[in-house]
């Protein structure tokens, strides 16, 4: 009987739950204790390696009979955090730990890695998995480099790490988009105004980019290709002028910039440096009040893109992740990442997904002068178009 630990880590999306209870329910066919690290890489911290102490609050078991029914609902059961414990922020460091954090690096984070070993040894455990996007894996691949036996599972709504074709949450993200997208319609068209919709999406503009395509939106920003405000501005006001309910869609992504500007950031940086992004819509819209004396209607979409449950697809891809890194351990093939590639389920080396970044082929997919989808001449490419 193995003993195994599962944790989700990052922002939540719909699908973690499934692959949760998918991943459970294989390992206890079998017999094998599933342990729940409750907060993400956070648990590895706050765990004190101590028989007697009372860690319930960080630990949690899974078994068939708990995980019964949590694939009904969106978000994960086991919670989740961005901490990274080779990076952590002066105020993420317990107390307990504040003797051995060590020098920090040139951002003042703090490396312990060390700490988080002790406590996957003190719960003796034979195998991790890890759920998460780029943030949750750097981590994983940290641990794995340090010979702990550990499987990863992509989950990301922005579809953005790197290796596979497909990441638990993306479709929910897109449907849900679309959904809006098309719900807003019938505002801007019975006040015959502007639709400026803002979607998650730092570096990577693949969200919007579909869900544009599928939305029919007149024009879609993403966050690839810095933009002329000016110039969208005409455009729009052409859409407008042409639509016989006279009114014009843009969806954007929260990570666009116009041309020569950055990225609008609000809040503290994260473990990695990322400050909270949103607020480019907004820039747009007010732009284009005062260019045409019009109202507008603004719309960021944010979480409601991550919240509930999900759609079909990300049930399917979920369960089948769960119990793909059930197999794997199973078989004690650790040290890899599930995914999709070239639409065909596969088990790659966990390495591989920071060996690059993840977005949108701009060439291929995307007409930077229009501001507009061009998804022709599939014929032959995988389903994601990857």
């Amino acid at each position: 009987m193995k003993r195994i630990g599962i944790l989700t880590g990052g922002g939540d999306v719909p699908g973690l739950n499934a692959a949760i209870k998918s991943f459970v329910w294989r390992m206890a066919d079998d017999g094998h204790e599933i342990v729940g690290l409750r907060r993400g890489w956070a648990s590895l911290l706050n765990i004190v390696p101590e028989k007697d102490a009372d860690n319930s609050d960080w630990i949690t078991p899974l078994n068939r009979l708990n995980t019964r029914a949590i694939d009904r609902s969106g978000g994960t059961v086991l919670h989740t955090s961005r901490i990274n414990p080779s990076l952590c922020r002066p105020e993420q460091v317990p107390a307990r730990l504040e003797s051995e954090k060590g020098s920090p690096d040139a951002r003042g984070r703090f490396d312990l890695t060390r700490a988080a070993l002790r406590t996957i040894e003190f719960l003796k455990l034979d195998a991790l998995v890890a759920l998460g996007g780029d943030g949750t894996l750097s981590f994983a691949r940290r641990l794995a480099e340090s010979n702990v036996p550990l499987v990863a599972i992509p989950k990301t709504m922005d579809n953005d790490v790197y290796g596979t074709d497909y990441c638990v949450g993306f479709s929910t993200a897109v449907t849900r988009s679309v959904m809006f997208i098309n719900d807003l319609r019938t505002s801007a068209g019975s006040h015959e105004r502007f639709l400026i919709v803002e979607l998650f999406g730092r570096y990577s503009g693949e969200t919007c980019l579909l869900a544009s395509y599928l939305a029919g939106a007149d024009r879609a920003v993403i966050a690839e290709v810095p933009f002329d405000i000016e110039r969208l501005h005409e455009m729009l006001e052409r859409d407008k002028r042409d639509n016989p309910s006279k009114y014009a869609v843009v969806a954007v992504s929260e990570g666009a910039r116009l041309i020569g500007g950055h990225t609008i950031e609000t809040g503290k940086a994260d473990s990695v440096g990322n400050r909270r992004l949103g607020g480019i819509g907004s820039v747009l819209a007010d732009f284009i009040e005062k260019r045409s004396n019009e109202n507008v209607i603004y719309q960021r979409l944010a979480y409601l893109m991550r919240s509930g449950a999900p759609d079909s697809l990300d049930q399917l891809v979920a369960n089948n992740f769960g119990g793909m890194a059930a197999d794997l351990i199973r078989r004690g093939e650790t040290g890899r990442m599930v995914g999709v590639v070239d639409g065909r389920y596969a088990a790659l080396p966990i390495e591989i997904s920071g060996q690059g970044n993840k977005r949108v082929d701009v060439a291929r997919f995307y007409d930077s002068q229009n501001y507009r989808p061009t998804i022709v001449n599939v014929m032959g490419m995988p389903m994601f178009l990857h």
